[in-house]
């Protein structure tokens, strides 16, 4: 036996390795067949293309022929046996097998399996047919087949009241509305049968019934075939007999016509208002005036100014807080919810995108709920898609629910303003006056169903779809606890004329906005505007004031009044720039770090004033730093040489054949030196700009500071990627963006000022030493007067002083540059040089104390001179200089107007980021338009330097 199963084994491996090696051949010779010949399409067969006796295969996705005696069933993917044979065999496939029945037993019963002798004639599938009001019997009580089928007549008598069911294979009661009318199972005239239902035509319900299902924004009216069967039956089933279901589909074809309302017609609001002003002796619902017994609730009323009471009059009682203990940032939004035909399908929440067409997850469909975060979801869907998911329409009738102050829940209704609602043909709802709205309470999404014209089961002509649905919040005024009203539901319907529903889209939004009033704030802005441009205008012409003084120039002319309106523009943009950083820091600061709610976001439309504001800022404060600028590249600059000739040399005279004495010049390579560092330090600026960009940049994209500016509750500067991101408030980019832009603006200023600069480099200070040292005579003293370390002053000068410099300036700007001279006559470059040596002698020679008729004396300034900018004393003989340890000579440079440029720069990024939305759009154009005015000034700076200085420009590096 061991043997015998070793051999066995041994067989077994060695037929094994055969197999193995002959499928590996036949695989080796079928694959290189494959892969060059075998395809892999096949015709395209759909199941409605097969013929009468073919079927579609749902395996081979194919049409295939039935076999013999058989066509294909109703649905087209099986087969069934033809008229007078019984089936024999069925594998629940579609193969089959049919066998033909005697003579004398023609017909086939229900089931198609046995072969019966039919009382009277035959349908078209073969089948045993009763005359109108019997029903079909087969089988006797215990499912025997019968030999003969027996048509039974129902018994339609008072006692039993029955008829056949649609089926015709059982006897059911009458509809009850058919015996109460006519105490039998039929409706004759004069009664009125409509939509299954018998009436009596003695009643005093109206006669005149208008079934249109009106679709305004198209500008057309249809009959709809919804309307045609069931409206009619719908309102007398609700009036005669109170029916709560009719009651309700009579509301729901009132809604689906937009809840419009004609007195002139009967159409389905009407109908609905005629049984409601029937009904008046019937009790209300929960002591809701507008809400009759037995009836849906679907209007609050049409009396004028109405509307304002109900959405304004009394603050729901709850409230909503973001932080602490008593957190309530949850709004919970239920819904009743009923079907086309009345019938009540349940309570619901309306969380996971129950109101919301357009897909997302439920994390941010639900975000929609949650108190304080503005909400926006905008999509477009296929008509296809709504036509496949909405056959029918849902009804909603939605309510806040609320907790009160004993832990009892209750249900708040929210009102519904419908745009397309038309009060005798008038879009009421449209109207900007609040007064004349008319408020509703149902509505639904898709209304795929009174656009069907002659059958219902065909395709819709029309299909209405709630395009727009925005839920809006209104926070109770001077509220401390987070109050609200109750909530409003606005919706706008679209009506889709039905092309080709494949090619056909339509565009959905829905949103959620909060509101609050904002005429205090507006009123506290345009105080603060009123009292602060009030202080500008006193500090323009403070300013006006000292630059007419400085000039000599005691009339008013157009040059004192423009320079007034600069002055003034300079101000008045600071004015701006505060105000509006204050109103964004508080809309921040309360807003975001608020406990119990009491203030909420302004709403786009809202922010318009604030935007306005910034516009404003930044307009003035760019013409401010264009003053500045020009200013600055125009200015007239001039280098005092006072250094003495320190000899004299033998100098060959040119035709006299001899020598003779001169005196040794002065160098003018001091001059140039000087020149090139004045140079240097036109665009000198007290922080980087490429750092102060990329720094605020990185501090709003990388670590999340634009987080601050969404329009939610949360203090988070991260938000994680599943999470709905709410949208941006222009108020806040802008407060976000201000402070970090200020705050890292300022610590470059000080870490210039208190390390940088004491510890490096200090360009300003190092000119001031470096135009000392050029002058040996100082360089023991430093200072102007002996033993004092004053180097710089502000001078005030006298009119004798002034004519005498102007005397000598204009023939020193008449002609000048050095590319005048480089091409100009002998005569006009020794004028200019002369003229040049003649300003420095005189400059000179003023500052030696020479003239006494032109002398001056040095003091210090008062300190209020040194605030308000403007120096008292005149200086009538004798000129006045000065002590200026400040520098303010710097004020002729970027270094000296620091604040203008901090300022303009971050404007020119608010203003770009407003518009744009981009914060890195915003930061690569300021730094762009910082490179291009600093190359600006850097070369017409150069250029007006070697002009008005004599300095040759080749020399300027």
């Amino acid at each position: 036996m061991v043997t015998d199963g070793a051999g066995a084994g041994a067989a077994m491996a060695s037929w094994s390795t055969f197999s193995v090696a002959v499928v590996t051949v036949f695989f080796l010779l079928i694959l290189p067949c494959f892969s060059r010949a075998q395809t892999l399409s096949f015709p395209f067969r759909q199941p409605e293309t097969c013929g009468h006796n073919q079927y579609f295969d749902i395996s081979a996705l194919s049409c295939v022929r039935c076999g013999a005696n058989q066509r294909r069933d109703a649905r087209g993917t099986s087969c069934v046996c033809i008229p007078g044979f019984q089936m024999i065999a069925n594998n629940g496939g579609p193969d089959i097998i049919c066998k033909k029945c005697p003579e004398n037993m023609k017909g086939v019963t229900k089931d198609g399996w046995n072969c019966i002798s039919c009382p009277g004639g035959l349908t078209e599938e073969g089948k045993c047919h009763c005359p109108t009001g019997h029903i079909l019997v087969e089988r006797d009580v215990n499912g025997t087949v019968l030999s003969q089928a027996i048509c039974k007549l129902c018994d339609e008598n008072e006692n039993s009241f029955t008829v056949a069911n649609a089926l015709g294979n059982r006897c059911i009661r009458c509809e009850p509305t058919f015996i109460n009318t006519s105490r039998s199972c039929a409706c004759s005239e004069p009664n009125i049968l409509t939509g299954g239902l018998c009436f009596s035509s003695t009643g005093d319900f109206p006669p005149r019934v208008i079934s249109t299902a009106r679709y305004g924004e198209l500008g057309m009216s249809f009959i709809s075939e919804w309307f045609t069967k069931y409206l009619q039956s719908a309102a007398a089933a609700c009036w005669v007999y109170a029916n709560l279901t009719s009651c309700q589909a009579l509301g729901n074809m009132c809604v689906m016509n937009m809840n419009s309302y004609d007195s002139a017609t009967f159409d389905a609001c009407r109908l609905f208002q005629f049984v409601f002003e029937n009904t008046a002796g019937l009790r209300t619902v929960h002591s809701v005036s507008f809400w009759r017994q037995n009836l849906p609730w679907l209007f609050y009323g049409d009396q004028l100014g109405l509307a304002p009471q109900v959405l304004s009059a009394t603050p729901l009682p709850t409230n909503f807080s973001f932080k602490g203990q008593t957190q309530n940032t949850k709004m919970k939004f239920v819904a009743a919810s009923y079907d086309v035909r009345g019938n009540f399908i349940k309570w619901q929440t309306v969380e996971g995108g129950v109101l919301q067409l357009c897909p997302d997850t439920e994390t941010r469909l639900n975000a929609a709920y949650s108190f304080g975060t503005t909400y926006q979801q905008n999509c477009e869907i296929p008509i296809s898609k709504i036509l496949t998911d909405f056959p029918t329409p849902v009804f909603y009738d939605v309510y806040l629910e609320y907790t009160d102050e004993n832990q009892h829940q209750y249900i708040w209704a929210v009102p519904v303003l419908n745009l397309n609602l038309q009060h005798n043909k008038i879009f009421v709802n449209k109207d900007s006056n609040s007064d004349k709205w008319l408020l509703t309470r149902r509505i639904f999404l898709v209304d795929a169903l009174s656009g069907r014209e002659n059958d219902l089961g065909s395709q819709p002509r029309l299909v209405r779809i709630a395009t727009q649905i925005s839920l809006s919040i209104h926070l109770v005024p001077n509220t401390k606890n987070g109050n609200i009203y109750p909530p409003l539901i606005t919706i706008a319907y679209r009506d889709i004329d039905i092309k080709d529903p494949n090619s056909q889209s339509v565009k959905i939004s829905f949103s959620v906005t909060y509101e609050m009033n904002q005429g205090d704030a507006h009123v506290q802005t345009d105080i603060a505007l009123g009292v602060l441009g009030g202080l500008a205008v006193l500090s323009s012409l403070l300013k006006t004031a000292g630059w007419k003084r400085r000039i000599g120039s005691p009339m008013i002319d157009l040059q004192t009044v423009m320079k007034f309106l600069v002055y003034y523009a300079g101000d008045l943009a600071n004015v701006f720039f505060i105000t509006t950083v204050g109103t964004g820091l508080y809309w921040l600061i309360f807003f975001k770090a608020q406990k119990s709610v009491s203030v909420l976001l302004p709403m786009p439309a809202q922010e318009n004033h604030f935007v306005t504001y910034v516009a404003c800022a930044f307009a003035l404060k760019a013409l401010q730093f264009l003053h500045k600028l020009i200013s600055q590249i125009t200015i007239d600059i001039f280098f005092i040489d006072w250094e003495r000739p320190k000899g004299k040399v033998l100098k060959a005279v040119e035709g006299e054949g001899g020598v003779r004495s001169a005196i040794v010049p002065v160098s003018i390579w001091r001059t140039y030196f000087v020149a090139n560092e004045w140079n240097e330090i036109q665009t000198v600026r007290k922080i980087n700009p490429l750092f102060q960009v990329l720094t605020v940049l990185f501090l709003l994209e990388v670590v999340g500071f634009k987080n601050l500016a969404l329009m939610d509750s949360s203090s988070s500067l991260s938000r994680s990627p599943p999470s709905y991101i709410a949208p941006y408030s222009r108020i806040l980019r802008y407060a976000v963006s201000t402070i970090l832009w200020l705050v890292i603006g300022i610590i470059q200023i000080v870490f210039f000022a208190v390390f940088y600069e004491r510890f490096i480099e200090d360009k300003i200070r190092q000119f001031v030493d470096l135009c000392c040292m050029s002058n040996e005579n100082l360089c023991s003293q430093r200072g102007l007067v002996p033993n004092t370390e004053g180097q710089t002053f502000q001078i005030a000068i006298s009119d004798q002083m002034r004519q005498h410099y102007d005397r000598i300036h204009e023939t020193l700007t008449r002609k000048n540059g050095p590319a005048r001279l480089l091409s100009s006559s002998a005569s006009t470059f020794e004028q200019s040089i002369k003229a040049y040596h003649t300003m420095n002698k005189f400059l000179g020679s003023f500052i030696d104390h020479v003239h006494k008729e032109m002398d001056y004396f040095i003091k210090d300034k008062l300190l209020l001179e040194r605030i308000l900018g403007v120096e008292f004393m005149e200086p009538m003989e004798k000129s006045i200089f000065y002590n200026d340890e400040g520098y303010s000579f710097s004020s002729v440079l970027y270094y000296g107007n620091e604040a203008t440029l901090l300022i303009y720069d971050l404007l020119f990024f608010c203003v770009v980021d407003l518009a744009c939305q981009n914060f890195i759009l915003a930061a690569f154009l300021t730094y762009l338009q910082q490179e291009i005015f600093r190359f600006i000034r850097n070369t017409v700076g150069q250029k007006n330097l070697a002009s008005k200085t004599l300095v040759d420009q080749r020399f300027l590096i």
